[in-house]
């Protein structure tokens, strides 16, 4: 049996009076691609924010390859790339990724840079501010940022938020590959794209799990139902 490399149990996490999660059990194993779906406000961005590290808990735990999620040994193993881009807006393309390179500690960080630059079709705007960036090519060098140190979990908001066909098709084929090496999280409204590219999903639903299942079996019936159901828990 593959082990889990992210881990929660009895997650919440509240708001002032307001729970955005409410009881999230969940184990997701070395090498599974898990698709995160639900409407607006369901949890899904908040849940993936503390299983990065950058949320805590109201209650429960949640463990990322046998460590605290918060934990620097966990947290170095992750790559994020939130719903915001975060870029600094006076570094260059090239500049952002330098010092997400160091951060890490990789070496070599300008040639990491520049890999990770060609890898997202970025190369020909290395020295452009990221301040004059648009939001497909800002989603971009995001995406490169996060997965520049080849972390062993991707956890990816709304991945394709802002991006033209041809960058779609780029991400697409990144997600294909990291099937099966990595450990991928992802938030996504689109069922069809989960299906094609996760290999479980679930559905939150005013906090909770609302449905399980392989994200093959994903169809908008399914979906609807779960959704429409936010007090079931799988």
């Amino acid at each position: 049996m593959s082990r889990s490399t992210v881990s929660a149990r009895g997650l919440v996490k509240r708001f002032g009076h307001a729970a955005a999660l409410r009881g999230i059990d969940l184990e997701v194993p070395e090498g599974t691609t898990l698709a995160v779906l639900g409407a607006n406000g369901a949890g899904k961005s908040t849940l993936l924010r503390i299983v990065a590290g950058l949320a805590r808990p109201s209650t429960g735990r949640v463990e990322v390859a046998g460590h605290p999620a918060t934990h620097h040994e966990a947290r170095r193993q992750v790559g994020y790339v939130g719903h915001a881009t975060l870029l600094y807006p006076s570094l260059t393309a090239r500049e952002n990724l330098i010092f997400a390179a160091r951060l890490y500690g990789l070496q070599d960080p300008g040639e990491c840079a520049d890999r990770a630059l060609d890898r997202e079709g970025l190369a020909e705007v290395a020295g452009r501010l990221a301040a004059g960036f648009s939001r497909g090519m800002a989603q971009r060098l995001s995406i490169a940022r996060g997965l520049i140190h080849d972390p062993a979990v991707v956890l990816l908001d709304e991945p394709y938020t802002g991006l033209d066909l041809a960058s779609a098709e780029r991400l697409a084929r990144r997600l294909s590959d990291l099937r099966g090496s990595h450990t991928v999280v992802w938030v996504t409204h689109d069922p069809e794209r989960a299906a094609r590219y996760s290999d479980a999903a679930i559905v939150l639903s005013q906090g909770r799990i609302a449905l399980r299942a392989a994200a093959e079996t994903l169809d908008a019936p399914s979906l609807e139902a779960a959704l429409g159901a936010p007090d079931t828990a799988a």
